[in-house]
């Protein structure tokens, strides 16, 4: 039989234990077993070697005597035994100190390299817009990844063309990719309220933004709109979508999502858009606030309106009268083999949009780019030969080049956008005409030198809700609120120039918006405010479409000042 290994207790050495007989219990121990368990080696004194997790002891005269193993443990106990209770004691002290470490705060370790944080997790993405993509720039890819970097912008705040200018800084924009970037972005921007609640249907959990943005735009191309079909086939826009998530760090982890839900929504097209129909704001891609507005302004057109404002806006010029004669320009056009025809005493529709530049006779100055409906307000001004004319917010100067095509008067264009005023003085320079540019704000006086004006051409900030066909990201950019706000300053500036003008002049107040409280409302507290006499004047046009209706939506109100 073999022994049990010898251990050596105070330079004593232990004889060989056999294998110790059955024993009867000791008198004095009749509850304790043989081989204790751990959990009573807390009674007995504990072993030097244990850590010092109680008072220290005070010092003796003697060292302390290591007990025995039989008198530790009991008659008949092994060495083993103390070993084992110490490890056993000393595990739990271990697990005691571990547990003390764990309540204790801990400082928060310094994060080590890792992805950027757009690609994290647990922190809101940093969208990277400036990210040049290796597509090529004639590629569908291209325009849709340039086209969600603009959706995106504008989801934060920012308006559309201002988003599409960061766009087209990147010297890889080729013109031919400038137009399609710029024409996926606005009709994403017409049909957002279905794409939004398209992707809410097919997703789990919303997307990043930058990802929901490139959704956003390759949805619209894979519908029919009620200008014809889809621009593209179905299978190239998943294909280029795919593509297009893949080349932007922003968007590559989401690859696999773009590339199932835009194939869900081919599999299951007309069910998906059966149901998301039934919501208002994927019907009619306008917020609810706006689709109750117009609604409560509206009761018998309040479809038509909102159905106008999500075509693409005809293309229509204004003849420079100076310059030549509509009957001349029209001939012109014919020549080139751009249709067009007449629709107002200056204004002439193209049959089908161009680029700007392409328009016969427009680096010339012989049209401008004008709605049918914002023409009317010089010809309500009844502006005369030598009269002192004011243009109050007057950026980008589509009605000042028009008050001076009409007489020879002097002018002053008011803008309190010192840069957006400089495209006033680009569109005077090629209809050859010049006039003075004023940059300030047009409820304060401090730029005013005290003569009194003639006329007075009050085109007074607002929600734009007019003109939102033509800027298709207003209605995503405005809030309830701003109504109100705008109303209110829009008041402040009436009241104020109204103290410029000379006894017996006009002002004609001008918005583009379609709520009364900025129109209808506004100018008849006006005129009970500053005792005005209101002239004939169109009052509200509303952009409902039809050969003669086909303009945006402005607001007219004509006033004379009598004492």
């Amino acid at each position: 039989m073999n022994k049990r290994p010898t251990l050596s207790l105070k330079s004593k050495p232990a004889p060989a234990v056999k294998k110790p007989a059955p024993r009867k219990p000791a008198a004095a121990n009749t509850a304790a077993p043989a081989r204790p368990a751990v959990a009573n080696t807390a009674e007995p004194a504990r072993p030097a070697a244990a850590p010092a997790a109680r008072e220290p002891a005070k010092p003796a005269a003697k060292p302390a005597r290591r007990p025995e193993p039989a008198e530790q443990f009991g008659a008949g106990a092994s060495p083993w035994d103390a070993t084992r209770a110490k490890g056993a004691q000393r595990r739990a002290e271990q697990r005691a100190a571990e547990q003390r470490a764990a309540d204790q705060p801990r400082p928060r370790p310094e994060a080590p390299p890792g992805p950027r944080a757009s690609h994290h997790r647990d922190l809101k993405p940093r969208l990277q817009t400036e990210f040049q993509a290796e597509l090529k720039a004639d590629s569908l890819a291209f325009a849709l990844l340039g086209a969600a970097t603009a959706v995106v912008q504008v989801r934060s705040g920012m308006a559309l063309p201002a988003a599409l200018a960061g766009v087209f800084a990147n010297p890889a924009v080729t013109p031919q990719a400038r137009g399609a970037i710029q024409d996926v972005a606005y009709r994403a921007m017409r049909q957002l309220g279905r794409s939004d609640a398209l992707v809410a249907a097919m997703a789990p959990k919303a997307p990043d933004p930058l990802v929901g943005a490139l959704l956003a735009v390759a949805l619209p191309l894979m519908q029919a709109g009620d200008d014809g079909p889809a621009p593209y086939e179905a299978f190239t826009v998943v294909d280029q979508a795919v593509t297009a998530a893949g080349a932007h760090p922003d968007t590559a982890r989401a690859k696999g999502m773009v590339n199932a839900l835009l194939r869900r929504f081919l599999r299951e097209r007309d069910a998906l858009l059966a149901d998301v129909m039934q919501q208002p704001q994927a019907r009619w891609n306008y917020p609810q606030w706006w689709i109750d507005a117009a609604i409560t302004a509206y009761p018998q057109e309040w479809e038509q309106v909102l159905a106008a404002g999500n075509q693409a806006p005809p293309l229509t010029l204004r003849v420079n009268t100076r310059k030549g004669t509509v009957e001349a320009y029209l001939a012109m056009l014919a020549e080139a083999g751009i249709g067009a025809r007449r629709i107002g005493e200056h204004a002439v529709r193209l049959d089908k949009p161009v680029g700007v530049h392409l328009i016969p006779g427009f680096d010339a100055g012989l049209v401008s780019v004008q709605d049918a409906a914002a023409q009317l307000a010089a010809q309500l001004l009844d502006v005369q030969d030598g009269m002192r004319v004011l243009d109050a917010c007057a950026a980008p100067g589509g009605k000042t080049g028009h008050i001076l095509e009409l007489a020879d008067v002097d002018v002053t264009a008011l803008d309190a956008d010192a840069q957006r005023l400089s495209r006033v003085r680009e569109n005077l320079e090629r209809l050859g005409l010049s006039g003075t540019l004023q940059a300030a704000e047009a409820q304060g006086r401090d730029w005013w030198d005290g003569r009194p004006f003639d006329r007075i051409l009050a085109d007074v900030p607002c929600t734009a809700s007019g003109i939102v066909r033509r800027h298709p990201d207003i209605r995503w950019l405005r809030r309830k609120g701003d109504t109100l706000q705008l109303a209110t300053l829009s008041g402040q500036i009436l009241d104020n120039l109204w103290q410029m003008l000379q006894p017996n002049g006009k002002l004609l107040f001008v918005t583009c918006s379609l709520w009364p409280q900025e129109s209808e409302a506004q100018a008849a507290a006006f005129a009970v405010r500053n005792r005005a006499t209101r002239l004939d004047a169109p009052g509200q046009l509303l952009p409902v479409g039809g050969a003669e209706q086909d303009h945006d939506g402005l607001f007219y109100a004509l006033f004379r000042k009598d004492e």
